[in-house]
């Protein structure tokens, strides 16, 4: 009787640390937006102001064949700068009986704010207006 216990209150606290693990390793998604539509352009660029808070974000895209080559994002805030030109590539997978791609954005993706603030953030898809992508700002 007293082995089943100590079992059953050992699996408790395994799963109580799984749970906890899982919970702190859930993401969330602070800014997003998807480039779709050239209206939402001003002088080929789009811009968007929002808050955010101190800690370490990673940038996610969702990309297909028809997105800008080279997208340009730019962060500002009172004491923080961020630049970086993100490059399309594609991987070629071949199945055996088809061939298809998967795409992505290479570039320094990490970034790390030391205090909470307003950002400005700026993105330049180098005048493909029409290349839909969609860009999440994610903290980690």
């Amino acid at each position: 009787m007293k082995k089943a216990v100590i079992t059953i209150v050992a699996i408790i606290i395994v799963i109580g640390f799984v749970l906890s693990f899982e919970q702190k390793s859930e993401k969330t998604i602070t800014y997003h937006i998807t480039l779709a539509d050239p209206k939402i352009y001003t002088n080929e660029v789009f811009m968007d102001t929002f808050q955010i808070q101190k800690g370490i974000y990673q940038f996610s895209f969702v990309p297909n064949g028809d997105s800008p080559e080279i997208l340009s994002i730019t962060l500002k805030g009172a004491k923080f700068s961020f630049s970086e030109d993100f490059k399309l590539e594609g991987t070629t997978h071949n199945t055996g009986i088809s061939t298809y791609y998967t795409w992505n954005y290479q570039g320094r993706k990490e970034i790390h704010l030391s205090e909470d603030g307003q950002l400005e953030i700026t993105i330049n898809p180098h005048g493909n207006l029409l290349g839909s992508v969609s860009v999440d700002l994610v903290k980690t």
